[in-house]
């Protein structure tokens, strides 16, 4: 399993607190990547959602660990049932007329190494969807 964390930072032609509304407005959550209805922006507050493959549902099991208004959000992400923890973070960069995101998912090797859709591939592919397709797409139409 690979140890590295995965990275993706990418600039958006909008102000930051549209990207930060993005990653931590459950309405707005809902629109790009998950439906987290009793999301709150507070250190250890748990939330859970499920998601998955064609073939199997994960219930992700998160809290939050950092909260610095307009500047990052960090959570732990792990599945019920499922050996391993790692963590999320969401880090914004106001540029002006723009906002660049730097999205950093870590220990992922800490999950069953003989499980596809845990993979650092699979992750990743996720993650660059969300983050190049889904994001990129909400924050253009809204």
């Amino acid at each position: 399993m690979n140890s590295q964390p995965i990275t993706i930072e990418k600039s958006f032609s909008v102000p930051l607190l549209k990207v930060w509304k993005a990653v931590t407005d459950p309405k707005e959550m809902k629109k790009w990547y998950f439906d987290i209805p009793d999301f709150t922006l507070e250190i250890d507050f748990k939330f859970s959602f499920e998601g998955g493959t064609d073939k199997r549902e994960y219930i992700h099991l998160c809290k939050i660990t950092e909260v610095n208004e307009y500047k990052k959000l960090s959570y732990s992400w792990k599945y019920k049932g499922i050996q391993g923890e790692t963590n999320v973070s969401f880090e914004l960069e106001d540029e002006g007329n723009s906002t660049t995101l730097k999205l950093t998912h870590s220990g992922l090797e800490s999950f069953p190494a003989n499980n596809p859709d845990l993979s650092w591939n699979s992750f990743y592919e996720g993650w660059s969807y969300l983050i190049g397709t889904s994001l990129k797409d909400y924050l253009g139409k809204n």
